[in-house]
């Protein structure tokens, strides 16, 4: 018998990874896929509400209009700290969606 690394590094034995792919594909189920996706797309949407309303306590709780400081004063630093925020926010809310 042979093995085969999975992503994650570990090693498992190749009937178990292929059994687990067979499994999968023999019991599809159209009725939950559809409640999976549905699922999806209203986490998606509160996930991007959320992420819009953060970004907006953001503009009022900063002391100078962001959308002036990168667009017409060119700071650059100032765009690369809202970057990371909102990848940080994405990553929180992302979690926060997944479980």
């Amino acid at each position: 018998m042979f093995s085969i690394e999975s992503i994650s590094g570990m090693v498992l034995p190749a009937t178990l990874a292929f059994a687990d792919v067979t499994a999968i594909a023999e019991g599809v189920n159209p009725m939950k896929l559809w409640e999976h996706l549905l699922a999806a797309v209203i986490f998606s949407l509160i996930g991007i509400a959320v992420l819009g309303v953060c970004f907006k306590l953001m503009s009022k709780l900063s002391p100078f209009c962001i959308k002036k400081e990168i667009e017409e004063d060119q700071n650059v630093a100032l765009a690369v700290i809202m970057g990371s925020v909102i990848i940080g926010m994405s990553i929180i809310i992302a979690a926060a969606i997944l479980g």
